[in-house]
């Protein structure tokens, strides 16, 4: 888990930092920064997406995601553990951002939380970070992933708050559980079946650049996050009855 506690000391670093400094930034070099952020995650997500094989693969996998994301209520959870951490950490919160938190959980800190946890988890390199450093002790995928999220922290925590440094937690504990299932992942996971939950988090990320970060429209994308399982699991059916 070498390259997972570099990856959650980076985030903490650049969190610090951009908490410490952004309040000397003014306010529309921050919504600038931000907004980049959000057209380079789309532009991201979008590369990621054409690495797909299939795309009615990526298309059930979201649409089967989704439903079992409501079910499960996987962003009112997020918005209720971001809500928690606000209410015990944060002193800070205007009373307008609790009245919105506590209407809409969309409070500057929850969101913080939010799109640094969404971001932070999504993608390939977080996945095949976690098995090469579970696997042989290579943190180097995690590393560079590392450099980025502490950019990103600092962009992130000088805008949207203390909740940036909140998402080391989800980090640790996802990254750090698949490398502590590496190689049983390892032995099941194929080429196939990486390229199509790759193409599913580009989708997501997606999600998160329009939504949370350039705020053209709000979509529920923690309720996507089954899709990423979804996705490999159905080019394993697919691949029984040799499709």
């Amino acid at each position: 888990m070498t390259g997972t506690l570099i990856n959650v000391a980076a985030i903490l670093i650049g969190g610090t930092i951009g908490l410490f400094f952004g309040a000397r930034i003014p306010e529309r070099y921050k919504n600038t920064v931000i907004a980049g952020m959000g057209l380079f995650t789309t532009a991201l997500g979008l590369q990621m997406f054409f690495k797909s094989e299939n795309s009615l693969i990526v298309l059930g996998a979201l649409i089967i995601g989704a439903l079992l994301g409501e079910w499960i209520g996987i962003e009112d959870g997020l918005q209720a553990f971001g809500q928690m951490l606000e209410k015990r950490f944060s002193r800070d919160t205007d009373s307008t951002d609790e009245t919105e938190g506590k209407s809409g959980g969309n409070s500057k800190f929850v969101r913080g939380f939010m799109v640094a946890s969404l971001l932070f988890c999504i993608g390939p390199i977080a996945i095949l970070g976690s098995i090469q450093d579970g696997l042989t002790g290579d943190y180097k995928l995690l590393a560079v992933k590392s450099t980025l999220d502490g950019f990103a922290s600092i962009a992130f925590a000088s805008t949207l708050g203390v909740g940036v440094l909140f998402a080391s937690i989800p980090i640790l504990i996802y990254q750090g559980g698949v490398s502590l299932l590496a190689s049983q992942l390892n032995s099941i996971i194929t080429a196939p079946m990486m390229a199509e939950m790759t193409a599913t988090g580009g989708i997501l990320l997606m999600g998160v650049g329009v939504s949370n970060l350039l705020e053209i429209k709000k979509i529920r994308v923690g309720n996507f996050l089954p899709a990423l399982v979804v996705a490999p699991l159905i080019v394993w059916v697919l691949s029984l009855f040799k499709i």
